[in-house]
């Protein structure tokens, strides 16, 4: 599974998204609460790992705050890697708040200058599209449309 981004939970953590946002915070914070699950035999080190909780709470104390962000995606993936029952939540999760509206790699695009005329397409995010080019124009009859140097 991809890291939980940085941005991404410092949008939430903000209350990006209105009431979107606000639901994939909810479900982020009560996923992270849930008990941790370590493996059989775990050793001292792994039975040391932070569940994510005291990171999460630190972020939500200072939304902006990228170290903090950067903490809790690096909490979560650990505690995903030690915990299958919550990497498949995390991962069921992370698709979810991947929809909400951050502002996350948001896309300004701008034409200017010169004559322009053709099909342009404008977006962010865009898959399972396929194109095929427009068909040339129709010669007018009579011939070419370019003057001819006789």
């Amino acid at each position: 599974m991809d890291p939980v981004s940085v941005a991404l939970l410092v949008a939430l953590a903000g209350g990006a998204g209105s009431e979107a946002g606000q639901q994939a915070w909810t479900g982020l914070s009560a996923l992270v609460r849930r008990p941790f699950r370590r493996g059989q035999g775990d050793s001292p080190e792994a039975l040391a790992v932070s569940s994510g909780e005291a990171e999460l709470t630190r972020l939500a104390e200072a939304p902006a705050d990228q170290a903090r962000a950067q903490a809790l995606s690096t909490a979560l993936a650990v505690r995903a890697v030690l915990d299958a029952d919550f990497s498949a939540g995390l991962q069921r999760w992370h698709e979810q708040a991947r929809l909400v509206r951050t502002g996350d790699g948001e896309v300004h695009n701008t034409i200017s200058g010169g004559t322009f005329s053709g099909l342009v397409l404008q977006g962010r995010d865009i898959s399972g599209v396929s194109s095929t080019p427009l068909p040339p124009p129709p010669t007018p009859p009579g011939g070419s449309t370019l003057p001819v140097d006789d």
